[in-house]
């Protein structure tokens, strides 16, 4: 990812270690990947983790661009309103269940994709922001993908 600063791009892979092993979860053996209690080593705790960090990033990442028209001098009600899209969005995601939970927090990261393009586009975000944020997105969406159809 040329061009990203070393370590936006170091936290931004270190980010995608709880999707990993909540996807991993869904597939490995029961006890495969202790996680010192913290989530049950299981399909179930897979689905709880995907779920649970799923939103907060989704929510964090609305974050981001809020910084971004501020720092930018964009701190309208459209560049702001934008920006709210996402925690928004991971509020409403979580449904009855994790698989649709899941789909809704894929369907709440494209949508975010699209804002973070509207706001590269505008040059509010980073000139770096898409080479980071794209590969970033599929291996999320991926791992929700997994999440998303019910496993054992």
């Amino acid at each position: 990812m040329r061009g990203v600063p070393a370590p936006a791009l170091l936290l931004g892979l270190a980010g995608l270690l709880p999707f990993l092993i909540g996807a991993a979860l869904l597939v490995l053996p029961y006890g495969t990947l202790p996680l010192g209690g913290l989530f049950e080593s299981s399909p179930a705790g897979g689905h709880l983790i995907l779920e649970r960090y799923g939103a907060a990033i989704l929510a964090f990442m609305g974050g981001c661009l809020w910084g971004f028209a501020a720092k930018a001098g964009q701190a309208t009600l459209f560049w702001l309103g934008l920006s709210v899209v996402p925690g928004l969005w991971a509020f409403f995601a979580l449904g009855p269940t994790p698989m649709l939970s899941a789909q809704n927090l894929i369907a709440g990261y494209i949508v975010l994709l699209i804002i973070d393009a509207i706001f590269y586009w505008r040059r509010i975000a980073p000139g770096w922001w898409l080479r980071l944020r794209i590969p970033l997105t599929v291996v999320v969406a991926a791992c929700l993908a997994l999440g998303s159809t019910p496993w054992r």
